[in-house]
Order: structure tokens, then sequence, then C-alpha cells
């Protein structure tokens, strides 16, 4: 089970005090809380892409690059790469290249993202979403599989034998999973490829996100991939903590109350009731995580968000203080207890590069064995 972090890079004003950081201070800001991700022990960082303000973070490949050189163990991922309105040829050869330098310490979450005007920004048509995420991937899966390529399909020029370069680190593509908060397309998608899925599992009830999970899991078995319960799932949360609940709920209240996607709606208590926001101890937190399994089955990932709504980034570095300290250790063996042996662990790049060796191992030698 891996545990981490993914951020939207939004620059938001500190309700509290009236500051809004620069651009300059929220991306350092970033920087800061993934190097505090490896340092408390936790698995994953993942940027988002954005294009538009408020949010900073229009090329993910560029930041996780210069985190790749700062950090040793931290597996570098997107919350979204945007598979829609990026080429694909793009994003081969920049996810590639971000391979080798983190020595396969990389892998994204594809999806349409959820601002709607990216798509004429980059010549593409919002009403294509969906047609343009499965051709998109479609070719993003030729380049990274096969040295070279012919391809025609309808949103782009035709292709004639290229190859993308750099090849993928070790004859193995980054690992994908398909995000998506409401398309089952983008389910069947994870499920045809064998790939995993991730739900953001912010803003919904749990039985939205139940019912794409299950679809998921039920199409990953009828593709042949394994049983529904080995399908590869990664869930999304939301958290902020203090050693007492009520201080929790004090601290964070202003920044609820006043945060652009939330903000003056239904209140922070209704809020959590219906999603999964928790605001309280890290006790809380243990136990409403936990219970992802029960709605969800056995997964392979949890990642939260922490660092949005214009919380300082002195106050998100003590979040993950107690994220890595008090929450993480505790999910790591309660997680473990009763998790049945064919559930697969999260893939790493390294666990795939041996899977890899081991199958070719036990294909029968065909040259050898042919007689004349």
């Amino acid at each position: 089970m891996q545990f981490g972090i993914f951020s939207v890079g939004d620059v938001t004003v500190d309700p509290t005090n009236g500051v809004k950081p620069t651009e300059h201070e929220r991306i350092k800001a970033m920087v800061a809380i993934a190097l505090k991700a490896e340092e408390v022990g936790l698995d994953v960082f993942a940027t988002g892409e954005h294009h538009n303000p408020p949010f900073v973070p229009s090329s993910p490949t560029t930041m996780l690059g210069h985190i790749a050189g700062r950090t040793e163990n931290l597996i570098l991922s997107t919350a979204t790469t945007l598979i829609t309105t990026n080429d694909p040829v793009k994003i081969a050869e920049d996810y590639a290249m971000l391979q080798h330098l983190a020595d396969g310490r990389v892998d994204l979450v594809m999806g349409r993202g959820n601002t709607g005007p990216v798509y004429p920004w980059f010549g593409k048509d919002i009403r294509e979403g969906i047609n343009l995420a499965v051709e998109n991937y479609a070719l993003l899966r030729q380049l990274w599989d096969n040295d070279v390529v012919d391809w025609q399909g309808k949103f782009r020029t035709p292709l004639q034998g290229f190859t993308a370069t750099p090849r993928p680190l070790d004859d193995v593509a980054p690992f994908v999973w398909h995000g998506s908060i409401r398309s089952p397309e983008i389910a069947e998608q994870a499920a045809y490829y064998g790939d995993g899925f991730f739900a953001n599992n912010i803003f919904w009830p749990k039985e939205h996100y139940q019912k794409l999970i299950a679809f998921y899991r039920k199409r990953f078995a009828h593709y042949g991939h394994g049983t529904p319960e080995q399908a590869i799932v990664g869930l999304g949360g939301q958290a902020f903590m203090a050693k007492n609940s009520q201080d929790a709920i004090r601290e964070f209240r202003p920044y609820f109350d006043n945060a652009p996607v939330y903000g003056h709606g239904p209140s922070m208590e209704e809020f959590m009731a219906e999603t999964p926001l928790v605001v309280g101890s890290p006790q809380q937190v243990i136990e409403r995580t936990l219970a992802f399994r029960e709605h969800f089955g056995d997964y392979q990932r949890q990642l939260f968000l922490m660092d949005h709504a214009g919380l300082p980034l002195k106050t998100v570095l003590e979040q993950l203080d107690l994220l890595g300290e008090e929450v993480v250790p505790v999910l790591r063996k309660e997680f473990a207890i009763g998790r049945p042996a064919g559930v697969p662990d999260a893939p790493t790049h390294a666990a795939r590069v041996a899977a890899k060796a081991a199958e070719a191992d036990a294909k029968p030698d065909t040259a050898a064995a042919t007689t004349f």
C-alpha cells in the first residue's frame, strides 16, 4: 500500500490574514512540500496540471524533474496529465525522459481535467473529450510499447515510421492510472488496458465512487487481467488535523468557508458528513481512511489533499509531520491486517521490470525447441 499527497497547485488568499502568495512562492512551496513528504516517509508526491489562474503547475515534468534530483525514494506522479489536450507524442517523450532522470520513480494519472476552456486554448473541442481521451491514449500506448509506430487517427496528423525518444527505461513504460470523477468510459478504458483506476474521492459521497470502482473492477476481470479484487485502485482524500479535534475545526473553518472550490456553500460539518473530508484528530483521520476499505475493497494507493484553500506553507508542513508520524504508520499496519494474499501490491518500476523478466523467462524458447 502506498501513501502520499497530491496537490492542485492553487494560488489562494489566506483568509486569516489576507495574504496571497506569489506564483513563485507557491511553486517553491510545492517543492518544499514534496521534499517534506519524503522526509516524513510518504511514498508518493503528485502534482496537478493546469493552464489557468489560480493554478501554477502548467509543466508537471519540469517540477517533477527538479524534485527527482532532490529526492531518493519518492514516487513522482501527476494528479492529472491532460490526455485530451496534450499531444501523445509529447507525453510519451516527456515522461520517458522524466522516468530516466528519476531512475524509474515515475507514474502518472491520465485524465480530462476539470477546466472546460483548456480545450480551445490547445485547439481542441470539448465535445470530443471522451473520444480524444480514447484515441490519444491508444496512440500513447503504441508510442511506448513499439520502437517504430505507424499511426492514423481522427485528431492529429498521421505518423509514419516514428520512434519516440528516449525509449522507456528498461523497456517498461511508466505505470498509468486513469482518473475520473464521473465518466464510466474512463473506468472502461483503464480496465481494457489493465491499468490502474484513480478516484479522486474528494467532492462526492462514497456511493458515487463505489459505482465507478465496482464497474472498473468488473470490467478489469472481463478483459482477463485477473479477478475484480486484483484490479489496481487508487483513492484521494482530504484531511486537516490537530492534536485536539476542536482545534482542528476552529483552525480550518475560515479556510473551508472561503475556499474557491467549496466555500460559501454547505457548512463544513455538512461537507464532512457527505464527503471524505475529515477535520479532526489524527485518530479520526485514521478511522475515516480505514473505512475506505469497507467501501471500496482492498486498494493500492491512498493520496491526501492537504495544501489548498490558502493554507500557509508552515501549516501544511506541520500537517505532513502529523500524517507521516501519527497517521500513515498506523494505516500501513492496519491495512496489512487481513489483506488477501491475491491482492497485488501497488505498482513500482522495479516490480514491473522483474515481472516482465519473469514473463520472458516463462515463455518457451521456440528456436531451441525446433528440430530439423
